[in-house]
């Protein structure tokens, strides 16, 4: 867990309280972040509090920083990646506890279906598992791999955004994200759901019209 500054017992080299208002206001989104990348809550635990040591020890270049959050990210980055090559066998836990807006965890609950026309609320279930399933994906991918993809298409920066924050050329963070996209849609179609829908699209064979040709061995095109 990240700490403030006051229980490290050394006040001469504490940074500034104004680092940890700033590092407390990202706090919770860096350990969704950490979240995805590393795989579980320890892990994303252990990642973000040694990203608050990094930081800490030159909090000036941190508070200085155009985008705070940025400059963190690409710090956790950092972690995780050195965490991988650590640990190459590493096995996803599906505990990750995301934590709402308000700080709370969400809870998946049952209880009476709600009245006609009214919203149902699943406790935030439908959202862990869609956060879950993401984890799943991103495991799939080297670091740098998902550390784009969170950039640009979880985060919202934009490519240029996205090179200057991790430090590499455009050209680089477009073809990793390209080739991480197109990893994670091969992921998408190996499961068995998609499969089975694909099989079905592709038969031919249809009794009650006799009379048209068979097509099964024609070209097929991967959408």
């Amino acid at each position: 867990m990240v700490t403030s500054s006051s229980t490290t017992g050394k006040d001469a080299h504490s940074p500034d309280p104004s680092f940890d208002d700033v590092f407390c206001e990202l706090l919770h989104r860096l350990y969704r972040r950490a979240a995805m990348l590393a795989g579980s809550r320890q892990s994303a635990e252990d990642a973000v509090h040694e990203v608050y040591l990094k930081l800490a020890a030159r909090p000036e270049n941190f508070l200085a920083h155009p985008e705070p959050y940025a400059y963190a990210f690409s710090s956790l980055l950092s972690v995780v990646r050195d965490s991988w090559r650590r640990e190459r066998r590493q096995v996803l836990v599906a505990d990750v506890e995301f934590t709402g807006e308000g700080g709370l965890p969400d809870r998946g609950g049952g209880g009476a279906a709600p009245p006609p026309g009214a919203h149902w609320d699943d406790g935030g279930l439908e959202r862990r598992a869609s956060e879950l399933e993401t984890v799943r994906l991103l495991r799939k991918l080297t670091v740098r791999q998902a550390g784009v993809v969170v950039l640009v298409d979880l985060d919202g920066y934009t490519i240029d955004q996205a090179a200057k924050i991790l430090g590499l050329h455009r050209g680089t963070v477009a073809l990793t994200r390209r080739r991480a996209l197109d990893k994670l849609r091969g992921a998408l179609r190996q499961r068995p759901g998609h499969q089975g829908r694909s099989e079905r699209k592709g038969r031919t064979d249809r009794p009650d019209r006799p009379d048209r040709p068979d097509r099964s061995g024609g070209e097929r095109h991967a959408c």
